[in-house]
């Protein structure tokens, strides 16, 4: 009857075994992904930001901070497990008052992760093409060498990579 019926239409769960695991499919790599350091984002008024993150949400939140070889201010929101960069142009060629002038209210504008070594990491992305936007890192926000991976072979992410 009726339980023969539920006892048949039952789905099947599948598990995964320990000798099945994902890292079976990743290949070796010279170098190692790490955490996630920060997500940027472009904002059209820095001040008003720092305060939506300190004085509303009760965030500690940095110092500004001006970084003219990025052309950019940067803020640091310190979330626990990761932290939020708030990212307001320096100067007429910034890449985020470009960035600003496509998005009016400010957004997205990267993620960061750390590599335990960027040199190793350029080579073999670069073996991959995947296009890195500087022929070698640059001195980033937290005083460390960074990189940035192109959007389009990122699907459509802007990928910062941090030396951890």
């Amino acid at each position: 009857g009726l339980l023969t019926r539920l006892q048949t239409s039952a789905p099947t769960v599948r598990t995964l075994s320990s000798s099945n695991s994902f890292s079976q499919n990743i290949p070796s790599c010279l170098w190692k992904l790490g955490r996630l350091n920060h997500v940027a984002i472009a904002v059209p008024d820095l001040e008003k930001a720092q305060s939506l993150y300190k004085d509303v949400l009760g965030a500690q939140v940095s110092k500004t901070v001006a970084l003219p070889e990025h052309g950019v201010y940067t803020v640091f929101v310190e979330l626990g497990n990761t932290k939020l960069e708030l990212l307001h142009p320096l100067g007429e060629k910034s890449p985020i008052a470009s960035f600003l002038q496509k998005n009016k209210t400010g957004g997205m504008h990267h993620i960061c992760i750390e590599v335990d070594d960027i040199k190793a990491a350029m080579t073999e992305l670069k073996k991959k093409k995947i296009r890195i936007l500087s022929e070698e890192p640059k001195i980033g926000a937290h005083g460390k060498p960074v990189i940035f991976l192109h959007p389009k072979d990122c699907h459509g992410v802007l990928v910062e990579l941090e030396q951890a």
